[in-house]
């Protein structure tokens, strides 16, 4: 765990210098530190550099690692980066402090009728697959206005922004450029966007929040995920 704060300072460093070399304030963007697969000691010790915005892909994994931490560190801010399943809609909207992956009316319906059970009003994000990917998750960048409608109009949602995940083959650039407009059009002020290989491009442009984990924590040990 003794990199951990070593790489955290040199991932903010690399977040500083797109910012300004865009012509941005660095302070305007926000370092999701993703810790999926990573233990409890991982994420302490990020922590103790001075982390305190997380990102989890799956709510059981999140759910057994971050009850006790946010007790200890009220200030920790959790998102789920991950597709949710409607059947997880409950301990996402208990645990997480964002959710990003809002892609499809029938999800959003399940989130809105639990946050009126709950009374507690994470915020959201839509998934856009810039990539029209059919094995990723995602609204089809066609589709997203309608879907921004409808989670705002019809089920009342807090809708933030909005989070994609480029292809992994190729530039992504455009995906980004893709993203950030169809965010400007709706008036939507958080674009999520770029991970440990492509974060500087993201925050180029437009990026508020950039999700980074192997820069961080290292490489992931799959086989320790729960599942």
């Amino acid at each position: 765990m003794s990199h951990i704060a070593a790489d955290l300072a040199a991932v903010r460093a690399r977040m500083d210098d797109a910012a300004r070399a865009a012509g941005r304030d660095p302070a305007a963007i926000t370092l999701v530190a993703v810790s999926k697969t990573h233990p409890a000691e991982a994420v302490r010790a990020a922590l103790g550099a001075g982390q305190l915005v997380f990102g989890e892909n799956r709510v059981q994994e999140a759910k057994a690692k971050f009850p006790e931490l946010k007790a200890e560190f009220p200030e920790l801010e959790l998102h789920l980066i991950g597709p949710l399943q409607s059947n997880k809609v409950r301990d996402a909207v208990a645990l997480f402090d964002v959710i990003e992956s809002i892609d499809r009316p029938k999800l959003a319906r399940s989130l809105a009728d639990e946050i009126a059970r709950a009374g507690r009003h994470p915020r959201i994000l839509l998934q856009v697959n810039t990539g029209r990917e059919p094995q990723k998750a995602g609204i089809d960048p066609d589709q997203a206005d309608a879907l921004v409608t409808v989670c705002r109009e019809q089920y009342h949602l807090r809708v933030e922004g909005l989070m994609c995940i480029p292809p992994a083959e190729g530039d992504p650039a455009p995906h980004f450029k893709l993203l950030a407009e169809i965010a400007a059009r709706n008036g939507l002020a958080v674009v999520s966007m770029g991970m440990s290989g492509d974060f500087e491009t993201a925050i180029g442009h437009g990026a508020t929040h950039v999700r980074v984990g192997s820069a961080i924590f290292g490489t992931r040990d799959y086989a320790a995920t729960t599942s």
